[in-house]
């Protein structure tokens, strides 16, 4: 089975320190981490940015959780984040044998954020494979997780 996985949280502030040196900050929005298992497809990512874009998880006048990012011109930030495929059920160390080899997460990870880069102004990401802090004030607060076999989001089969 194929899954991309994003942890979604809605931030009324973020940055990234990549080895001493910050992004630059920015505001309301979302800051996402992305990754992806063994396996995963560029088929993928429209759909996946379509619907993180789309999340309606920003209060409107009423107080109702009812704006999508673009409703608000929200910042992103995406940082790439293997452990997400990280494997507890066995011991106490983690396994990461599901997450995608780095090459080929890179390359989709790259395209994600370009996906993501159409509809969004001001955009930023951390450096894959580099040492980060995250730094963000999480607003609510709320964090999702996207899974792209619950949102029945496949690449193509092959005949």
């Amino acid at each position: 089975m194929l899954i991309m996985r994003i942890l979604v949280q809605r931030i009324s502030e973020a940055w990234v320190d990549i080895e001493g040196r910050a992004t630059p900050r920015v505001g309301a929005g979302m800051l996402a981490l992305v990754g992806f298992r063994r396996g995963d497809h560029a088929a993928q990512l429209g759909p996946m940015a379509a619907k993180l874009l789309g999340l309606r998880i920003f209060d409107d006048e009423t107080g109702r959780i009812n704006r999508s990012l673009a409703d608000i011109a929200g910042d992103l930030v995406l940082v790439s984040q293997f452990t997400l495929y990280a494997d507890l059920r066995h011991g106490r160390r983690p396994g990461f044998d599901q997450a995608m080899h780095p090459e080929a997460a890179r390359g989709l990870f790259d395209a994600f954020v370009d996906a993501c880069r159409q509809d969004v102004p001001r955009l930023v990401t951390g450096s894959f494979g580099a040492s980060m802090a995250l730094h963000l004030t999480n607003q609510g607060p709320l964090t999702l997780l996207l899974d792209s076999d619950e949102l029945k989001i496949h690449p193509p089969v092959s005949p």
